[in-house]
């Protein structure tokens, strides 16, 4: 994802961990479809399909309506 995470989460956790501690960052190349990956499993889920909101409920109600459903 972002060049040089992986380096940098590994030294801020080192810097916080005990010196005995062994710490290793697994980052598989992978994990830049994760959030897509995850998405499509949530929006295929039928009790996440009764929090959609629809246009119709949109207009009527407004941006608040996000905090009733």
């Amino acid at each position: 994802m972002y060049a040089g995470i992986t380096d940098r989460i590994y030294k801020e956790i080192t810097a916080l961990a005990p010196s005995s501690m062994k710490i290793k960052v697994v980052a598989p190349p992978e994990r830049k479809y994760s959030v897509w990956i995850g998405g499509s499993i949530l929006a295929s889920l039928s009790t996440f399909q009764q929090m959609w909101i629809s246009k119709q409920e949109y207009d009527e109600s407004g941006p608040s309506i996000v905090h009733r459903k």
